[in-house]
């Protein structure tokens, strides 16, 4: 009985010269992850039993950004000398593995999960040494062609450069991505030769020594590679697309979809709708009923059900249900707002806890506080957090109320069931079921004028 056990090995050494950045190519972000992780992304339903990632250029960059991938091994290629040469260096860490290996590319970020599936049934059902992608391009120049008889046996690979008139007319390519029986390979690959005039040593070399290969045809967009920032925002048009069908068939309503973005790690329930403008972030979180925008960003953030959110940044926070929030409102810094929270025009919540049923509709800055229950905020109500070298905390008990333009100056706790007068600087605590103000007593002067209209009448 073959063996069913599956390595995958991902091609992410090269640095990407043509994305005219230090960072490297593979790193570079599409729809929320980097383009190696959306490669990993595409292995989601073939569950490989090996998974080795072949770094080289600012290897440690690499292997920071996949260090959250459970059980990843990494390869290290130290010299760049071809595709071949790269498949090489899984050679020890494979001792004595007998299952299939499957060859990605870490700049091939577009790939389905259903497609490496086909691949993997179809390599097994046939019982193929090697089953590689193919694309029809409408213009293959520049591109290997792939020969198959009619059963989609390849026959040859032979580079652009070396095809003759009648063999350009062939516009099957070879897209790079491979499945090997390894034992097979192995029969080939470590004898594999650097024959060509760039001294490099090339996996399409070992086609030629084995039988049978199989090419199965994939969409062009599919194996699309990136080399430079271009093909990257064409690539993001691409997941876009997807994402975004994916959820308007799932129940989501998009209000201009092409003005939104959405990140393939955003989570969103049915009967949301998000309007234009708006940008989904990160491992954001959406409960059903949400109306989200227009011109909205969340990035990291849970936003409860039934909650409206309008002209307004969170980030890195929760919103419980039932919130209305903005617009232009600022929540951040791992803050928690609680059920029927009214969060309203200009108000920054940073690093905060907000009770249930509590409002702060405008004006305001709640930074490293915590508020109870049913709070109202006045106006222009400022938590006082920063002495300039220390962050310190506001307490405010439950049913309070803040007055107009008061500023409590952490650490002070004020009780429950308090009322603030407006334009109090408060710096003590202030116990529970009180008034408290702290204002300096209205004074006028008549006749008074400035020192410049006084020199003037004297002139």
């Amino acid at each position: 009985m073959a063996d069913s056990s599956l390595a995958i090995a991902i091609l992410a050494a090269g640095k990407g010269t043509r994305m005219r950045s230090a960072l490297p190519k593979v790193l570079h972000r599409l729809s929320g992850l980097t383009l190696v992780e959306n490669v990993l992304a595409s292995t989601a339903l073939v569950q490989p039993t090996r998974k080795l990632a072949i770094v080289g250029y600012e290897a440690d960059q690499v292997k920071a950004a996949l260090s959250n991938v459970l059980d990843i091994e990494f390869v290290a290629q130290t010299e760049q000398l071809g595709t071949g040469h790269a498949v090489q260096q899984v050679i020890p860490a494979l001792e004595g593995f007998t299952g299939d290996l499957l060859v990605l590319n870490g700049d091939v970020p577009l790939l389905m999960p259903e497609t490496v599936e086909k691949m993997l049934k179809t390599h097994r059902e046939n019982g193929n040494a090697a089953t590689i992608l193919t694309a029809q391009m409408d213009d293959p120049t520049g591109y290997g062609r792939v020969f198959c008889d009619q059963h989609a046996i390849v026959k040859e690979i032979i580079e652009h450069r070396d095809c003759n008139a009648a063999q350009r007319e062939n516009n099957r390519t070879n897209a790079g991505i491979y499945c090997f029986n390894w034992a097979a390979l192995m029969t080939i690959l470590p004898h594999l030769k650097a024959d060509n005039d760039q001294n490099e040593y090339y996996l399409t070399d070992v086609i030629k020594d084995l039988s049978p290969v199989m090419a199965m045809d994939v969409s062009p967009t599919e194996v699309a590679g990136i080399n430079n920032r271009k093909q990257l925002c064409e690539a993001e048009a691409v997941m876009q697309q997807r994402i975004k069908a994916e959820l308007m068939l799932s129940g989501v309503t998009l209000i201009n979809a092409d003005s939104i973005t959405i990140d393939s790690t955003v989570t969103i329930e049915a009967d949301v709708t998000i309007e234009p403008q708006t940008n989904l972030r990160g491992r954001s979180v959406i409960k059903a009923g949400c109306r989200i925008g227009p011109s909205s960003l969340v990035e990291d953030s849970t936003i409860g059900a039934n909650t409206t959110l309008v002209h307004s940044v969170v980030t890195d926070s929760e919103v419980a249900a039932n919130g209305r929030i903005g617009p232009f409102a600022h929540i951040r810094g791992h803050a928690l707002v609680g059920e029927n929270c009214r969060i309203g025009n200009f108000v920054e919540v940073k690093k905060s806890v907000i009770g249930n049923n509590t409002n702060a509709a405008h004006l305001s800055y709640l930074g490293d506080a915590e508020l109870g229950e049913r709070v109202n905020v006045g106006a222009g109500t400022i938590t006082v957090n920063y002495d300039g070298k220390n962050k310190h905390k506001t307490v405010i008990g439950d049913r309070t109320k803040t007055g107009a333009n008061s500023s409590l100056v952490a650490p002070i706790t004020i009780g429950s069931d308090v009322t603030i007068g407006a334009g109090s600087v408060l710096t003590r605590d202030v116990e529970a079921d009180c008034l408290v103000f702290a204002r300096s007593p209205q004074k006028s002067i008549p006749g008074w004028k400035p020192k410049y209209l006084r020199d003037e009448q004297k002139s």
